[in-house]
Protein backbone atom coordinates (compact mmCIF):
# COMPACT_ATOMS: atom_id res chain seq x y z
CA UNK A 1 0.00 0.00 0.00
CA UNK A 2 1.46 3.34 -1.04
CA UNK A 3 1.66 6.11 1.54
CA UNK A 4 -1.20 8.63 1.53
CA UNK A 5 1.22 11.53 1.41
CA UNK A 6 3.11 10.13 -1.59
CA UNK A 7 -0.15 9.76 -3.54
CA UNK A 8 -1.11 13.32 -2.61
CA UNK A 9 2.32 14.51 -3.78
CA UNK A 10 2.04 12.78 -7.15
CA UNK A 11 -1.63 13.65 -7.86
CA UNK A 12 -2.00 17.18 -6.42
CA UNK A 13 1.34 18.75 -5.46
CA UNK A 14 3.36 18.04 -8.64
CA UNK A 15 0.78 19.59 -11.02
CA UNK A 16 0.25 22.60 -8.71
CA UNK A 17 3.99 23.31 -8.36
CA UNK A 18 4.56 22.75 -12.08
CA UNK A 19 1.94 25.39 -12.86
CA UNK A 20 3.04 27.82 -10.13
CA UNK A 21 6.79 27.82 -10.87
CA UNK A 22 6.47 27.17 -14.65
CA UNK A 23 8.43 23.91 -14.69
CA UNK A 24 8.45 22.33 -18.14
CA UNK A 25 9.48 18.88 -16.94
CA UNK A 26 7.84 17.06 -13.98
CA UNK A 27 11.34 16.01 -12.84
CA UNK A 28 12.13 19.69 -12.08
CA UNK A 29 9.44 19.79 -9.40
CA UNK A 30 10.99 19.77 -5.90
CA UNK A 31 10.44 16.65 -3.84
CA UNK A 32 11.34 15.45 -0.36
CA UNK A 33 14.68 13.65 -0.47
CA UNK A 34 14.95 12.43 3.15
CA UNK A 35 13.92 13.14 6.74
CA UNK A 36 16.52 13.08 9.53
CA UNK A 37 15.35 12.79 13.15
CA UNK A 38 18.00 13.57 15.75
CA UNK A 39 18.08 13.48 19.56
CA UNK A 40 21.03 15.21 21.21
CA UNK A 41 21.82 13.64 24.57
CA UNK A 42 23.69 15.92 26.95
CA UNK A 43 22.82 13.70 29.93
CA UNK A 44 24.30 10.56 28.31
CA UNK A 45 27.67 11.61 29.80
CA UNK A 46 26.45 10.98 33.37
CA UNK A 47 23.70 8.43 32.68
CA UNK A 48 24.42 5.56 30.26
CA UNK A 49 20.86 4.17 30.52
CA UNK A 50 19.46 7.43 29.09
CA UNK A 51 20.95 6.62 25.67
CA UNK A 52 19.18 3.23 25.64
CA UNK A 53 15.83 4.89 26.41
CA UNK A 54 16.32 7.50 23.68
CA UNK A 55 17.23 4.80 21.13
CA UNK A 56 14.09 2.83 22.08
CA UNK A 57 11.87 5.94 21.81
CA UNK A 58 13.29 6.86 18.41
CA UNK A 59 12.92 3.33 17.04
CA UNK A 60 9.28 3.21 18.24
CA UNK A 61 8.51 6.55 16.58
CA UNK A 62 10.23 5.86 13.25
CA UNK A 63 10.08 2.07 12.90
CA UNK A 64 13.81 2.00 12.17
CA UNK A 65 16.86 1.42 14.39
CA UNK A 66 18.73 4.66 15.21
CA UNK A 67 22.47 5.19 14.78
CA UNK A 68 24.32 6.37 17.89
CA UNK A 69 26.36 9.51 17.20
CA UNK A 70 29.75 10.15 18.82
CA UNK A 71 31.60 13.35 19.71
CA UNK A 72 34.03 14.43 16.98
CA UNK A 73 36.28 16.34 19.35
CA UNK A 74 36.79 16.88 23.06
CA UNK A 75 35.15 19.90 24.71
CA UNK A 76 36.39 20.39 28.28
CA UNK A 77 33.70 22.90 29.30
CA UNK A 78 30.98 20.32 28.45
CA UNK A 79 33.01 17.42 29.97
CA UNK A 80 32.90 15.65 26.58
CA UNK A 81 35.77 13.56 25.26
CA UNK A 82 36.28 12.55 21.65
CA UNK A 83 34.37 9.36 20.84
CA UNK A 84 31.78 9.66 23.64
CA UNK A 85 28.16 8.84 22.80
CA UNK A 86 26.29 12.15 22.55
CA UNK A 87 23.09 11.41 20.63
CA UNK A 88 21.19 9.22 18.19
CA UNK A 89 19.65 9.79 14.78
CA UNK A 90 17.57 8.11 12.09
CA UNK A 91 17.50 8.89 8.38
CA UNK A 92 14.20 8.00 6.70
CA UNK A 93 13.71 7.67 2.95
CA UNK A 94 11.00 6.25 0.69
CA UNK A 95 7.78 4.83 2.13
CA UNK A 96 8.86 5.13 5.79
CA UNK A 97 9.65 8.81 5.24
CA UNK A 98 6.16 9.51 3.84
CA UNK A 99 4.48 7.58 6.68
CA UNK A 100 6.50 9.50 9.27
CA UNK A 101 5.72 12.90 7.69
CA UNK A 102 2.02 12.04 7.47
CA UNK A 103 2.03 11.08 11.16
CA UNK A 104 4.02 14.21 12.11
CA UNK A 105 1.76 16.66 10.26
CA UNK A 106 -1.63 15.07 11.00
CA UNK A 107 -1.21 13.47 14.44
CA UNK A 108 1.84 14.69 16.38
CA UNK A 109 1.89 18.46 15.70
CA UNK A 110 -1.84 19.01 16.45
CA UNK A 111 -1.26 17.29 19.83
CA UNK A 112 1.18 20.02 20.93
CA UNK A 113 -0.02 22.35 23.67
CA UNK A 114 -1.21 25.80 22.38
CA UNK A 115 -0.34 24.82 18.81
CA UNK A 116 -0.79 27.61 16.27
CA UNK A 117 1.37 26.19 13.51
CA UNK A 118 5.08 25.74 12.86
CA UNK A 119 7.38 28.64 12.01
CA UNK A 120 7.55 29.38 8.27
CA UNK A 121 11.04 30.86 8.76
CA UNK A 122 13.01 27.73 9.75
CA UNK A 123 14.39 27.15 6.25
CA UNK A 124 18.15 27.04 5.65
CA UNK A 125 18.35 29.00 2.38
CA UNK A 126 18.38 25.89 0.18
CA UNK A 127 14.80 24.72 0.68
CA UNK A 128 15.44 22.37 3.64
CA UNK A 129 13.26 22.69 6.75
CA UNK A 130 14.20 21.98 10.37
CA UNK A 131 11.70 21.69 13.18
CA UNK A 132 12.36 21.23 16.89
CA UNK A 133 10.01 19.26 19.14
CA UNK A 134 10.24 19.72 22.93
CA UNK A 135 8.89 16.30 23.87
CA UNK A 136 8.56 12.82 22.39
CA UNK A 137 5.10 12.39 23.96
CA UNK A 138 3.33 13.99 20.97
CA UNK A 139 3.78 10.73 19.03
CA UNK A 140 1.05 8.14 19.68
CA UNK A 141 3.55 5.23 19.91
CA UNK A 142 5.16 6.59 23.07
CA UNK A 143 3.47 5.36 26.25
CA UNK A 144 3.39 8.11 28.89
CA UNK A 145 3.93 5.67 31.78
CA UNK A 146 6.97 4.00 30.24
CA UNK A 147 9.16 7.06 29.59
CA UNK A 148 11.98 7.93 32.00
CA UNK A 149 12.45 11.55 30.91
CA UNK A 150 10.90 14.01 28.45
CA UNK A 151 13.30 14.42 25.51
CA UNK A 152 13.28 16.85 22.64
CA UNK A 153 14.19 16.04 19.07
CA UNK A 154 15.04 17.78 15.85
CA UNK A 155 13.32 16.84 12.58
CA UNK A 156 15.09 17.96 9.38
CA UNK A 157 13.21 17.65 6.10
CA UNK A 158 15.65 17.67 3.18
CA UNK A 159 14.12 18.65 -0.17
CA UNK A 160 15.43 19.03 -3.71
CA UNK A 161 14.04 22.60 -3.83
CA UNK A 162 16.48 25.30 -4.96
CA UNK A 163 15.07 28.09 -2.76
CA UNK A 164 13.21 28.53 0.52
CA UNK A 165 10.16 29.76 -1.39
CA UNK A 166 9.94 26.50 -3.38
CA UNK A 167 10.53 24.40 -0.26
CA UNK A 168 7.90 26.32 1.74
CA UNK A 169 5.34 25.91 -1.06
CA UNK A 170 6.10 22.16 -1.38
CA UNK A 171 5.62 21.55 2.35
CA UNK A 172 2.50 23.72 2.62
CA UNK A 173 0.87 21.87 -0.30
CA UNK A 174 1.71 18.57 1.41
CA UNK A 175 -0.13 19.82 4.52
CA UNK A 176 2.55 21.23 6.84
CA UNK A 177 0.64 23.52 9.25
CA UNK A 178 2.61 26.79 8.91
CA UNK A 179 1.78 29.78 11.10
CA UNK A 180 -0.08 32.54 9.24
Amino acid sequence: MAARLKEKYLKEVVPALQKEFNYRNPMQVPRIHKVVINIGMGEAIQNAKAMEAAVNDLSLITGQRPVITHARRSVASFKVRKGMQIGCMVTLRGERMYYFLDKLMNVALPRLRDFQGVSPDSFDGRGNYTLGLREQLVFPEIDYDKIDKVRGMEVSIVTTARSDEEGRRLLSLLGMPFRR
